[in-house]
């Protein structure tokens, strides 16, 4: 573990539902390629904050890497919906642009 995610679990001991935390965890196990681990912190912030849309991002890219491609997809289709939802548009052009890269495999 680095030093970076255990600074980021001492921060979580005092919020342990702090979405941006969580999302940092997973995102340092994601850059580690330890995607199994990245995934439980991305749902573990969407849970947390189900409108931290990056976060379904990032956690259908391990998804992707771990060649679960259809659950990389349903976790963007409920990306792009609250995206819309919250009519942002720069996410929503993201997650469609992901997803349709998706589609073809």
């Amino acid at each position: 573990m680095t030093d970076r995610i255990n600074q980021l679990k001492k921060i979580l001991e005092a919020d342990p539902d702090d979405p941006f935390c969580l999302y940092g965890i997973a995102f340092e196990y994601h850059k580690q390629r330890d995607f199994e681990t990245a995934v439980q912190y991305y749902d573990r912030a969407l849970r947390a904050d189900p409108d931290y849309l990056y976060a379904y991002y990032h956690k259908a890219k391990a998804l992707e890497m771990m060649g679960e491609l259809d659950t990389a997809r349903s976790t963007l289709v409920e990306g792009l919906a609250r995206a819309e939802k919250l009519q942002d548009k720069k996410a929503t052009s993201e997650l469609t642009d992901f997803l349709d890269s998706l589609k073809g495999d």
